[in-house]
């Protein structure tokens, strides 16, 4: 299946440098994966005319952690660390320099605080000891990582914005998008019409963003990442009449967890689960979903959902319509 067949030409300036205000003002196509119809006169707020008495929404919980660190050497050079993973008292980092950083390098963040290089994990990581409790000092002293698609500086109200509502577990580098266009009023309407929100928690590695660089897809793999499926979603799936999952998160977490026709097995794993053309969903019955990059294992996923036709005309009618992609863009429902 060749890499061509998801790539798809984006004018710059569609590229969503700010987010919708208010979140649910963001645009909403809708697309009938069985009759192929498609809406895009919709916003979010549009969703309570979808919800369906009996209908179980899944969101991701993960919240984004200020992972990114801008440093400098005593020399005067820059370096930028990503965390990844917090170990104890240290981290582990991606980072980005001209020159190798090597264990015993000190560092200097912007705002003075002083770093240790542990040690080399190879692959461009490393251990970094931050002298205090690694959150705390991430929330004093990091930045939000938006994406690289994202040209412009951080701004202090990202910190807010780039969380969904659902936030409450930290360990994402990226937020879980599609969950950034509900606001509580539309929550509580959703509820009042039927709808149950449920949560699983996948921490979003910094893979998402990793184009796809072999010419069949099918060869690409992703980066491992960690998930958990509480016992009270479980349980509120194997009773769902329809389970409408917010995000593609939210599919590679319950389609991992899948032990058969809508039932999960709950607890704490790992995935590396591949979604792409020929998957057999289990769990998921309908999707909420941003527009996301040509050639990348989202869109892969999604066209595995909704078929890539379908896709491939909605994306097109996306870009004539004039709708905003990626991480602070609009959305699609495919149901």
């Amino acid at each position: 299946m060749r890499r061509a067949l998801f790539e798809y030409e984006l004018p710059a300036d569609r590229i969503a440098q700010w987010p919708a205000e208010p979140r649910d003002a963001a645009r909403l196509m809708h697309v009938d994966r069985a009759s192929g119809e498609r809406r895009a006169d919709l916003t979010m707020r549009d969703l309570v005319d979808f919800v369906r008495p009996g209908d179980v929404w899944v969101v991701n919980d993960t919240r984004v952690r200020p992972a990114r660190i801008r440093c400098t050497k005593p020399s005067g050079g820059k370096v930028e660390l990503l965390v990844l993973e917090v170990r104890g008292t240290a981290v582990r980092a991606m980072y980005g320099a001209s020159k190798p950083v090597r264990p015993g390098q000190v560092l200097f963040a912007a705002s003075g605080a002083r770093l240790t290089v542990t040690e080399a994990f190879g692959a461009g990581q490393v251990g970094v000891n931050l002298g205090a409790a690694p959150e705390s000092w991430l929330e004093a002293h990091g930045e939000i990582p938006l994406p690289p698609y994202i040209g412009r500086p951080v701004e202090d109200a990202d910190r807010q914005r780039y969380q969904t509502r659902f936030a409450d577990r930290t360990g994402a580098v990226a937020a879980p998008t599609a969950g950034l266009h509900f606001t509580d009023a539309l929550v509580a309407e959703m509820t009042t019409r039927g709808a149950h929100f449920a949560s699983v928690t996948l921490h979003v590695g910094p893979g998402t963003f990793r184009p796809i660089r072999v010419e069949d897809v099918r060869e690409h793999t992703v980066d491992a990442e960690s998930y958990d499926v509480p016992s009270e979603t479980a349980t509120a799936i194997a009773s769902a009449r329809r389970v409408v999952a917010v995000g593609t998160t939210v599919v590679r977490a319950l389609e991992s967890a899948a032990v058969g026709p809508h039932r999960v097995r709950p607890g704490a794993a790992v995935t590396t689960l591949y979604v792409q053309p020929g998957h057999a969903f289990q769990i998921v019955d309908a999707l909420l979903t941003n527009l996301h990059l040509p050639g990348s294992s989202l869109l892969v996923l999604v066209s595995a959902f909704a078929g890539l036709e379908r896709v491939q005309e909605a994306y097109a009618q996306a870009v004539a319509d004039g709708f905003r992609f990626y991480s602070y863009g609009d959305g699609m429902l495919i149901t």
